[in-house]
């Protein structure tokens, strides 16, 4: 396997990228709440999703470190590294159907666009011999994963209601 070297991104084509990535976000919850007719979604309108996303979530937090740390480009990283992002693709979809807080996609959604985005970049870095972008494109929805997790637990949140009923 060769190693390319990655392309130079400005910073005018990065800020291109998440502007883009905002937007898109933006247009997702517009479309949302027009199909919705403006109604408030919440947790209790939604179990499956919340199921599917703690389902998924909670391994990909566990397996992402690993596969981060571990020798690169064996088949163990090959296999389990499938599996993660099996796993994020799957918590990323299933995020917008999560909408307790503020009744309908918000900001911490932004994470999931990234995600959707990431992944698939990531992989074909990785099938063009791009392993610098590659690791680029893996490690930045591990990080989110993690930013979001903790947003997670804020007041109002359902993880963040579970944690306040415990004390």
């Amino acid at each position: 396997m060769t190693t390319a070297t990655a392309p130079a991104y400005s910073p005018r084509f990065i800020l291109a990228c998440i502007a883009f990535a905002v937007l898109g976000t933006l247009t997702f919850m517009a479309a949302a709440s027009v199909i919705s007719g403006g109604a408030r979604i919440t947790y209790d309108d939604t179990p499956w999703a919340l199921f599917i996303h703690v389902g998924t979530v909670i391994p990909a937090l566990l397996l992402g470190g690993p596969v981060l740390l571990m020798k690169k480009g064996t088949r163990l990283h090959k296999m389990l590294g499938r599996i993660w992002a099996t796993l994020m693709m799957t918590t990323a979809i299933s995020s917008f159907w999560l909408q307790g807080l503020v009744g309908s996609i918000g900001p911490i959604h932004i994470f999931s666009v990234v995600t959707l985005i990431s992944i698939p970049r990531a992989i074909w870095a990785i099938r063009k011999g791009d392993v610098r972008t590659h690791q680029q494109a893996m490690t930045g929805p591990y990080i989110g994963l993690i930013v979001a997790g903790l947003f997670s637990f804020m007041p109002g949140r359902v993880m963040g209601q579970l944690v306040a009923g415990l004390f």
